[in-house]
């Protein structure tokens, strides 16, 4: 507008002294100067008006830059109270919360990691400590509080951190308490879960990390993420997981004692501190920008893509990694990404017709078996085969070697205990039973995507170790010699020692394999995969897990990893109907949970019309933090027997057969298995081997079905004898100051 008006102005006045041009020369200098001021009068203004147009617009220039100055001044100072920390730290706080123990063992190892830098360090389990009355505290004792915090059930908090955790979520949305309660907590978070619980995968370590954010907490690193599942984890184990993460915090903490006051955004991929101030600056001003335009999830989310390690070794996670080995570790971090991003789509789903068949870069991906679960699974007894296999001696092994009598399924069905191997090709398993025998320290899935051993090594090496440790049972006290040979030769297979043995792709190799050894089957499934049920080829007797009868109860008893474990379950066990071959419904009663859902029974074996129905109260294996189970869930074998008879009074084709105490475990029979009142529940082992080696000449056109190779089953194992199942030909044997025996199968 200002330049429009000049330039009319111009105009007019060159209009006006044309007009007065002529009569200039008739007036005296002094007039004819005057005279000319007046005429050109407007070029004064015009130029006055560019004067103060030049002036206006460089005075608001000016203006505009100090407000844009004093603008970033103050986000660059709200920036700072939020993410600079003081130079000086008093000590550590580390607070845990866990179910397993996994979370606490990583809390007391970062403690002992951090008072090695000469840090004070204290462990607290979050239990025990109040956030109302004490966290705002932490604000300005000058205390780093770290969070090792594990995801449970459901994506809920461990038992130990649900009211922790309840507070700080209502706090953080409380106007009570306001966004700046925490304002100045340096903190730390570490999430411990398992990627295969889709979408619920560390919840609660995001969580709070986001709830301390909100308050207005100093998050001073990145949130790390461990991960149970060894395929998905981004160094192997969860183990690893937190080596990594602590790596990096030990530096982070070095840093801050010796004063630097690095500001963390969560985008800097390196360990240190960045070396380009001015760029530096640069990242901390787009990311102020980017954090007003962000949502609030956006905002909280903290965890980034970076390789805080290459380490592989877990034995060595007790050490305390030097600055300058970091060049290493961050080299060993990109070769170890690189070769998990070439094998990251490399999955083995489990095969529909289980057959041997060859698998790319087989070496591409990761064991199931990692250092840590190893030496668990070591120190309780098991000896391991290959990557994800393994083999143990069963406690009625060890006592029919003494004579002392067989487990139940040598009453129920004429195994020779002291000649039954008890394996698993697969460790890992689609539930985490509350009952577990091994207290979740197996691995779990819902797929196979590991590295896979050939059925023929898993067998030869088992059969090798199961042999090995009979032979240490050579001239033992007790041990009677005969039954001692006998043991050396495995006659039948329990494939129920842990996990989900039909998860294994080459499962109906396995089978085939025992087979051609003339070993007997028997398979135990958790009722999670009916497609594999239905392509698996005859086994001498094929198990399923009935654990609960509806679907709450299961999902609080097995707690399956399956989002559809429900409709899984049902099609389970139709499949398992579908089978010629001996079927069996294995429940487990345990007291106050699933012991009252009688006709929901009743509905599911009508489902499945198994041949027989083994009753087992639930065994008590010792304190668990994974599970609430307790002595007060054992129901007594008269508890057992009371549920059994009025389960086979609701079931018209079904009754009582066989019984054994010693194990609190009856079995319910089909009546097509008593033949002129007399029950044949016991298995013709070698009538067996010959239909399945005929079935197999035949390619599969001359079949079988249970009733072909029964056998009649001894007075003393039926429901109502004297012995109570315990055979006659051994001597029962009482020990005194009993211990707790976890072993059994």
């Amino acid at each position: 507008m200002l330049s429009v008006f000049v330039v009319v102005t111009l105009c007019i006045s060159r209009v006006s002294a044309s007009e007065t041009k002529v009569s200039q020369n008739a007036l005296s200098p002094s007039e004819s100067y005057l005279m000319s001021v007046w005429h050109n009068r407007l070029y004064l203004y015009s130029a006055a008006a560019l004067v103060f147009g030049i002036w206006f617009s460089v005075k608001v220039a000016l203006k505009k830059n100090k407000f844009f100055k004093d603008s970033k001044a103050q986000k660059s100072s709200d920036h700072s109270d939020r993410d600079a920390v003081a130079a000086h730290v008093s000590g550590v706080k580390i607070f845990y919360g866990s179910q397993t123990g996994t979370a606490k063992g990583f809390a007391e190892e970062l403690s002992e990691e951090v008072k090695t830098l000469g840090v004070p360090a204290k462990v607290i389990d979050i239990r025990d400590y109040d956030p109302d009355d004490q966290l705002a505290d932490e604000c300005t004792n000058k205390s780093v509080c770290v969070f090792l915090v594990a995801t449970y059930t459901d994506g809920q908090p461990t038992e130990n951190a649900e009211w922790f955790c309840k507070w700080l979520e209502e706090a953080s949305t409380d106007f009570r308490y306001g966004k700046t309660y925490l304002k100045g907590l340096p903190y730390a978070v570490f999430g411990l879960g398992n990627s295969v619980y889709v979408g619920h995968y560390n919840t609660v370590g995001t969580n709070v990390d986001k709830w301390l954010w909100m308050l207005s907490a100093v998050r001073i690193m990145t949130r790390g993420e461990g991960d149970c599942d060894v395929v998905k984890s981004r160094h192997g184990s969860i183990q690893a997981d937190f080596l990594a993460w602590k790596v990096k915090f030990l530096i982070r903490l070095q840093a801050l004692v010796k004063g630097e006051k690095k500001s963390y955004s969560g985008n800097c991929k390196t360990k240190g501190s960045c070396k380009n101030p001015k760029k530096d600056g640069q990242e901390e001003e787009e990311e102020t920008t980017a954090l007003q335009n962000s949502s609030e999830d956006e905002l909280v989310e903290s965890s980034s893509d970076e390789e805080e390690s290459g380490l592989q070794d877990e034995e060595k996670s007790g050490s305390v990694v030097d600055m300058e080995d970091l060049g290493n570790i961050m080299s060993s971090a990109k070769r170890a990404k690189s070769k998990e991003e070439a094998g990251a789509d490399q999955m083995v789903k489990i095969s529909k017709v289980n057959a041997v068949r060859k698998i790319d870069n087989e070496g591409e991906r990761r064991e199931m078996i990692t250092p840590a679960l190893r030496k668990a699974l070591t120190k309780q007894g098991y000896k391991l085969i290959g990557s994800h296999s393994g083999v143990k001696l069963c406690r009625w092994t060890k006592s029919m070697l003494r004579g002392r009598g067989g487990c139940y399924k040598h009453t129920f069905y004429g195994i020779e205990s002291h000649r039954c191997m008890e394996t698993t090709p697969s460790l890992a398993c689609a539930n985490k039973c509350v009952f577990c025998w091994r207290h979740h320290t197996n691995p779990v899935g819902t797929e196979w995507r590991w590295k896979m051993d050939p059925a023929e090594k898993i067998l030869h090496e088992a059969m090798e170790k199961h042999q090995g440790m009979i032979r240490q049972f050579r001239g033992v006290p007790g041990v009677q010699p005969e039954r001692y040979e006998e043991g050396l030769a495995v006659k039948h297979c329990a494939l129920s020692l842990v996990g989900e043995p039909i998860m294994y792709p080459e499962i109906n190799a396995f089978i085939c394999l025992l087979h051609s050894h003339r070993i007997s089957s028997f398979l135990v499934t958790n009722a999670q995969f009916p497609q594999e049920i239905r392509n698996l080829v005859p086994v001498t007797q094929l198990y399923v897990s009935v654990d609960a009868s509806t679907r709450d109860s299961l999902k609080k008893i097995d707690r399956p990893l399956f989002k559809d474990f429900w409709p899984r379950f049902l099609d389970s066990l139709r499949a398992l109907g579908e089978k010629r071959q001996r079927t069996v419904y294995r429940l487990t009663l345990v007291k106050a949970w699933n012991v009252e859902e009688m006709l929901s029974y009743s509905e599911l074996i009508a489902l499945g019309q198994p041949d027989f129905i083994e009753v087992k109260g639930v065994t008590y294996c010792g304190e668990s933090a994974a599970s609430t189970l307790t002595m007060a869930n054992v129901p007594w074998h008269q508890e057992v027997v009371a549920f059994v008879q009025q389960l086979a009074d609701m079931l018209p084709q079904y009754e009582i057969a066989c019984e054994h105490e010693h194990s609190n475990c009856l079995l319910i029979a089909h009546t097509k298995f008593k033949v002129d009142g007399e029950w044949w529940t016991w298995i013709d082992y070698e009538r067996f081997q010959d239909l399945v080696q005929v079935q197999g000449e035949s390619g599969g056109q001359r079949g079988f079905s249970a009733l072909d190779y029964m056998a009649k089953t001894p007075s003393w194992a039926l429901f109502g004898a004297n012995e109570q199942g315990f055979d006659p030909t051994d001597t029962r044997f009482q020990r005194r100051n009993k211990t707790k025996d976890i072993s059994g199968c």
